[in-house]
């Protein structure tokens, strides 16, 4: 017993302030790769690696020659798997770490609120005009094989930003904005088209479109209707349909100045959609989710 102590006890006596520094930055840069991953699909991958070398280690204990060569193998040639699976979570990193918000970005209470104020006034106004618009308010799922399809921006927001976008004929006003961190990341973004079957024939492909990217990811997905002028919201593959000035809010508000009132008010699916209308007093809202319901009772 006092044999297997003895590395343990010299290692504790050598053990000096070096030692503790270098433990500290490998804890943060374990820290900043999780923060990277977990808000993209890439950590499924990183898992998937983690099980590979566990599984690398059980055939080495169990002898298993042939085998623990081709897992020491793929172990080997990981570091460019890495590079090549992680390439969009890498460089978002990096661009992160040259604009100093690696370990930040959320806008603040007041910046929340004039995006709030900002993407209502743009939102509103291009209904008005009958502009069509798809924003994209990316969250914890990353989307960037969304922003690869665009053209990156990285601009503050503004109503007359938002606007210009999307004005018809200007070069980014086809596709999708993507938003985070409260910032426009990217325009004129493709997004995968909803493959539900079920959905109304008198939906267009922007209302397509917000339902497919909301299907793949916890976005919140604005649209306004260019033919009837009308604003949706789309989440978790459900669609909510005429929305009011102050159910866009509430929306929005939710987005940039969560707190666990307006939170909780979002359920998920026709219900909670039917209930954050009747909340919110929108009458034509209420009256589209409750036809919705009712005809997807039996279902």
């Amino acid at each position: 017993m006092t044999d297997f102590l003895e590395p343990l006890k010299n290692g504790l006596e050598q053990f000096g302030w070096r030692d503790i520094v270098d433990i500290i930055i490998v804890a943060i840069i374990i820290y900043l790769v999780i923060r990277v991953l977990a808000k993209t699909r890439a950590l499924r991958m990183l898992i998937g690696l983690g099980v590979i070398l566990l599984f690398a280690r059980v055939f080495e204990l169990l002898n298993l020659v042939t085998v623990t060569w081709l897992f020491t193998w793929i172990l080997n040639a990981s570091a460019v798997l890495i590079v090549v699976l992680f390439q969009p979570e890498i460089r978002r990193a990096l661009e992160k770490l040259g604009q100093a918000k690696v370990f930040g970005g959320a806008p603040s209470v007041r910046d929340g609120e004039k995006l709030v104020e900002q993407f209502s006034r743009a939102i509103i106004n291009m209904a008005k005009h009958k502009v069509g618009a798809i924003i994209v308010f990316e969250r914890k799922t990353g989307l960037a094989e969304v922003l690869e399809s665009g053209t990156l921006l990285d601009a503050a927001v503004s109503d007359e930003l938002v606007e210009n976008i999307f004005y018809p004929n200007t070069p980014l006003h086809d596709g999708a904005m993507v938003v985070r961190d409260g910032r426009i990341i990217a325009a004129g973004c493709f997004l995968p088209l909803s493959d539900n079957k079920h959905l109304s024939s008198e939906l267009g492909t922007r209302h397509r479109a917000a339902l497919g990217v909301s299907e793949i990811s916890d976005s919140y997905v604005i649209v306004v209707s260019e033919e009837r002028g009308t604003i949706s919201f789309a989440h978790d593959g459900a669609l909510e349909r005429y929305l009011d000035a102050k159910t866009l809010k509430s929306i929005l508000t939710e987005l940039f100045l969560p707190t666990e009132g307006n939170t909780a008010k979002r359920g998920a699916g026709k219900a909670g959609l039917l209930a954050e209308a009747k909340e919110a007093n929108a009458p034509e809202t209420v009256k589209e989710a409750e036809e919705k319901d009712r005809e997807d009772g039996g279902q």
